[in-house]
């Protein structure tokens, strides 16, 4: 679907609506689980690793970087929607199921809160698929929602450990610490893994010429996103919850290094894709072919900024402006020559070469006439 200013006010439209009921409910709930000083020690200790894991997302997200906007709004619909919309759905297949404790952690849980985290990508997919340019994008969308989903739900745990009860133990001091060093520092990656692999199912189905792979990569990913989530859940309580070291060190750690490798492969696979990409531009005359090493190498890029910063504010400001638009173009020119290219290709394109062209004469590269202004 082309992007449209229509497009772009539903998704904001839905993405607020239900951010905002799913906060109100949320708010409820947390308020409703201990006191104020309780609240506000497990709300610090649940932010802690909230820094740590948007940094290695936005690490990720280098050569196009995704607009703030978004990242954000990922993290509010983890940390706001999507946990109310699973704590409701949990609740009504309880009552309607009848699920043990056990039932509801290893498949109620997984379940509806993997749908309910994965309908953010599914609504980027329907309405701003041009922020979509393939896996790595899938990644780092889902990343920014499963760091948003697991704050919100360490405040919960982490306040009920506390205040403990059944199934939390005397709680205190030490029942605290002890969920904090398992959530907070062992597993904090745990949430933002399920939910890659629902990221990469939507970023497979971006770029695939396949009308059977965009509909099944996508529900694969969200398939792997529960079973994952499921032998997690179902490891802390089976046995009375000896079960999660072996699944941690057999399964959650291992797959978390294999999706850490992929991602950082993906991320050196786009550099071939732009060098490839943006040679054939060039030669169409879309952009000069010896700007391109300075534009898909990373090192030479923060080189170039160091460079152009001393042409002065103007300089450096068209320099990001011009390196935005030729990647963008580099990703949408990857999707034309692979057969995938979305309807409004051509619009996109003159909209991303009309910036290259208004942002180029505002800098030099090493060894070009400093232009005068």
């Amino acid at each position: 679907m082309p992007r449209s200013p229509r497009n772009s006010v539903a998704f904001t439209v839905v993405v607020t609506l239900v951010a905002l009921l799913g906060g109100g409910l949320m708010f409820t709930v947390i308020a409703a689980s201990g006191a104020p000083d309780i609240l506000l020690v497990a709300t610090v200790l649940a932010v802690l690793p909230v820094g740590p894991l948007v940094a290695c997302f936005l690490w990720l997200d280098r050569y196009e970087p995704e607009p703030r906007s978004l990242l954000v709004a990922g993290l509010l619909w983890g940390a706001l929607a999507s946990t109310g919309t699973a704590l409701v759905l949990q609740g009504v297949g309880s009552l309607r199921m009848g699920w043990t404790e056990f039932q509801s952690l290893a498949i109620g849980a997984p379940v509806t809160e993997e749908l309910t985290k994965g309908i953010f990508l599914l609504l980027l997919l329907w309405w701003r698929r041009d922020e979509l340019d393939g896996i790595l994008d899938g990644i780092v969308y889902a990343g920014m929602v499963g760091i948003g989903f697991a704050f919100t739900e360490n405040i919960l745990y982490l306040a009920a450990a506390y205040q403990g009860g059944p199934g939390m133990g005397p709680g205190g001091v030490d029942a605290l610490t002890q969920v904090f060093v398992l959530r907070g520092l062992f597993s904090p990656f745990a949430h933002p893994l399920f939910t890659v692999f629902t990221g990469i199912g939507i970023g497979i189905a971006v770029g695939s010429r396949s009308p059977v792979v965009r509909v099944l990569a996508p529900l694969l990913g969200y398939a792997l996103a529960v079973l994952t989530h499921g032998l997690w859940n179902a490891s802390s309580v089976y046995d009375g919850g000896r079960g999660f070291l072996g699944v941690y060190v057999a399964i959650m750690f291992p797959a978390f290094l294999l999706l850490t490798g992929f991602a950082i492969w993906s991320r050196r696979t786009e550099k071939r894709i732009l060098t490839a990409s943006l040679t054939d531009a060039a030669r169409r005359g879309l952009l000069p072919a010896s700007d391109i090493p300075w534009l898909v190498d990373l090192g030479s890029r923060r080189r170039m900024r160091r460079f152009v910063k001393e042409q002065g504010p103007e300089a450096l400001q068209a320099l990001r402006a011009y390196q935005q638009a030729a990647i963008e173009l580099g990703f949408l020119h990857h999707r034309f020559l692979r057969g995938t290219a979305p309807r409004d290709f051509s619009s996109r394109g003159q909209v991303h070469v009309a910036r290259i062209q208004a942002a180029r004469p505002y800098f030099s590269f090493p060894g070009q006439v400093v232009p005068t202004r």
